[in-house]
């Protein structure tokens, strides 16, 4: 006899569904799993086998034979416990085939049959849901994180209840919609930044075209907290970016019962001895590194020159596609990757170079060598670069609050939304904002008058700017006249786009 039971495997961010058989025969008592299972899914047998018999649950004495299809692909991590354990007690039990075809199940088992969470719920919930699935049963500390109606079991037993009929548990209610209302707000704002108008300018540019941003200044002025209240002046996530980055989170095992759903803007702030791969995403098992767990939102590198300089080069291609490709022996896996980059950095190793109240302790060769771990071509994709100097004693005791961040928002969402208007035919080839504008579309919409054309011919010889800056300044000063509701780019939008490009002139 042989049962058959669904279950997915991840496969990057996402998840393929694979078909577990198992099949009895005579001869010394024995457990065989078949179909490239790896160390995680071959100690299966050992937890299956106790959970059945801690479930009071009866199974062959011969050889069980396991099938994962498939064969060609791959299978890893413990979610495979529990469809295999059903598919071993499926005959025994007498468990109807049309309900094993109509369910897909996942989860690992303790020794005692009770259902532990695994990683990936929401991305094989999808895939069920794909595949034509009316259900998917789940450990039920896990059953609000997959986000579609399904079933939370709490051990084998009550399984294999349920799918004979004999008990009834009701389906989890959807709770996506409800959780993102909930959730959906921040508990800082940039009322709380005091001064620093020319840096949240900047910010707000930043934000209305999605580009790129590096902040330079001395230590102490705010750096840091002005990067973590960048998310709040976002325009807010869509259900269906939640849904894309919770899915990426969930893949990265990174989500909790308490916090099942990504309802904000990710901010991701790596610490600046990061690897590559874990800035990249990679390792035996390919996993989403910080460029994609910040997808959809916010990667923040503090001080910028501290981080290996191979590291900072990985990031070049996934700024440019949005995406990061990773190539093993096994195969080649992409994740998501479009994302906000903020940086900071001081302007010398003990950050007072330029102050006019303390005097700086570097020498020029070290200045030089300190500005020069950051890279010409990294420095080409970051648009927009400001100075962040100290706030003075009466800005930071004045009584009332900045300019606070729904103001900020409103401003960033008009101009967004004259963006998703000027693209709405080409958003099928990823273009969402100003900043990811292609060369077509920044011909189209980006012609200069003759005044406009000669400060830019002027600063590209001056300044000596790359074609890659070039296109890049046309593209911050298409977000300026957005920001002024402009339909043409006037010669005050081109001045201050060269203005946040000249900051890498003057310290490189």
């Amino acid at each position: 006899m042989v049962a058959r039971t669904y279950s997915s495997t991840l496969v990057g961010v996402n998840a393929l569904e694979v078909e577990i058989e198992s099949h009895e025969a005579g001869g010394n008592p024995k457990m065989i799993i078949v179909g490239l299972p790896d160390a995680a899914v071959k100690e299966s047998r050992d937890r299956v086998i106790a959970a059945i018999s801690s479930s009071g649950l009866m199974h062959h004495d011969g050889i069980i034979t396991v099938n994962l299809a498939p064969a060609d692909l791959k299978k890893e991590g413990p979610g495979f416990d529990l469809p295999i354990a059903i598919s071993i007690v499926a005959g025994f039990s007498r468990i109807p085939v049309e309900i094993l075809r109509e369910t897909a199940m996942v989860g690992e088992l303790a020794l005692n049959g009770e259902l532990r969470p695994v990683r990936g719920l929401l991305a094989i919930a999808l895939e069920a849901r794909a595949r034509g699935r009316k259900r998917i049963l789940v450990p039920k500390r896990a059953a609000a994180e997959a986000s579609v109606e399904v079933v939370g079991a709490r051990n084998l037993r009550e399984v294999v209840d349920f799918l004979k009929g004999d008990i009834d548990i009701p389906p989890e209610p959807c709770r996506a919609a409800e959780y993102f209302a909930a959730h959906h707000h921040y508990d800082i704002d940039f009322a709380d930044v005091r001064g620093q108008l020319d840096a949240r300018r900047a910010i707000e540019v930043a934000v209305a075209g999605g580009h790129n941003l590096l902040m330079v200044g001395p230590p102490g002025t705010g750096k840091s907290m002005i990067a973590q209240r960048i998310p709040t002046i976002m325009p807010g996530m869509t259900e269906e970016e939640a849904i894309e980055t919770t899915k990426i989170h969930s893949a990265a095992g990174l989500l909790s019962e308490s916090h099942a759903f990504v309802a904000t803007r990710p901010f991701r702030s790596p610490h600046h001895t990061i690897s590559d791969a874990g800035l990249l995403g990679g390792g035996s098992n390919p996993g989403p590194g910080e460029v994609s767990l910040a997808h959809n939102g916010l990667l923040f590198l503090d001080e910028l020159p501290e981080f290996r300089r191979s590291t900072l080069e990985v990031m070049r291609q996934p700024l440019e596609d949005g995406k990061v490709t990773i190539a093993r022996a096994a195969g080649t896996m992409t994740f998501p990757a479009r994302f906000m980059l903020v940086a900071a950095m001081n302007p010398c190793p003990c950050g007072f170079y330029g102050d006019l109240k303390r005097e700086c302790r570097c020498s020029p060769p070290v200045i030089q060598r300190y500005r020069q771990r950051i890279s010409g071509p990294l420095l080409d994709r970051i648009d927009l670069h400001v100075e962040v100097p100290l706030v003075d004693y009466k800005a930071l005791s004045a009584q009332e609050p900045g300019e606070s961040s729904a103001h900020m928002r409103a401003r960033v969402e008009t101009a967004r939304a004259i963006q998703a208007q000027r693209f709405a035919k080409a958003k099928a080839s990823g273009v969402h904002t100003n900043s990811t504008m292609t060369p077509r579309l920044l011909k189209q919409h980006c012609q200069l008058d003759a005044e406009a054309s000669g400060f830019l011919e002027h600063a590209m010889s001056d300044m000596n700017f790359s074609a890659r800056a070039h296109d890049r300044i046309l593209k911050v000063a298409r977000t300026l006249a957005d920001l002024d509701q402009s339909d043409t780019l006037q010669s005050n939008h081109i001045l201050d786009a060269i203005n946040y490009r000249s900051l890498d002139r003057s310290l490189f």
